[in-house]
């Protein structure tokens, strides 16, 4: 019988996560990953078999966080569809802001965005992931849209899927970006020109 492990699980994956986030998949070292979990080399991959399969659960961990971060301002009871959306590029603002480095530097962006650019096209199981967070988004984006149209917050006749399409785009262009270095005032200029495309 394996002894039980003592250490906390979501904090080691929580620590990774931070670190694949920073330094992507292959510039990620086995020493920087201990030395932010706080493992040994031995206890790290005892728990998690590979630095790939951390990465994986590194990634799932973050998507859940941000996409739950995000429904939950989707579905903000009492407000209008359009509300909905601009408390979305409130939080990607506030996100860039938090993560940037000095004055002009930007922060890690996405871990999602970094992820699609770098390594989707090369594991399917990653692939698998990254594709089922960004359906999640567009479908709830897709339904504050259409509950735009309801309340009249959103006037825009175009199909509110490929609207829902438009944003998600907008928003990986602002985690982007903020990556490279704009700032806030440059990021609300920017969702201040993708909400005036749900009234167009």
């Amino acid at each position: 019988m394996g002894r039980p492990r003592k250490f906390d699980e979501e904090r080691v994956i929580e620590a990774a996560s931070r670190v694949f986030w920073r330094k992507g998949y292959e510039a990620a070292s086995t020493d920087e990953l201990c030395a932010a979990t706080g493992l040994t080399r031995s206890s790290l991959f005892n728990a998690f078999t590979s630095k790939e399969h951390l990465f994986k659960r590194a990634l799932s961990h973050y998507l859940s966080s941000r996409t739950a971060r995000q429904a939950a301002a989707l579905d903000a009871p009492g407000a209008s569809g359009a509300e909905r959306i601009r408390r979305v590029f409130a939080l990607v603002i506030e996100d860039e802001a938090a993560n940037r480095g000095g004055p002009g530097e930007g922060g890690p962006g996405c871990f999602s965005v970094n992820t699609i650019t770098s390594m989707a096209h090369l594991d399917p199981e990653v692939a698998r992931l990254v594709g089922a967070d960004t359906e999640r988004r567009l479908s709830a984006l897709r339904l504050a849209l259409m509950d735009g149209r309801l309340d009249g917050s959103v006037t825009s006749e175009r199909d509110p899927a490929d609207l829902a399409w438009y944003l998600n785009a907008v928003i990986s262009g602002m985690r982007i970006s903020g990556q490279a270095g704009a700032d806030s005032q440059t990021l609300e200029a920017v969702a201040a020109t993708g909400m005036d495309a749900l009234t167009a």
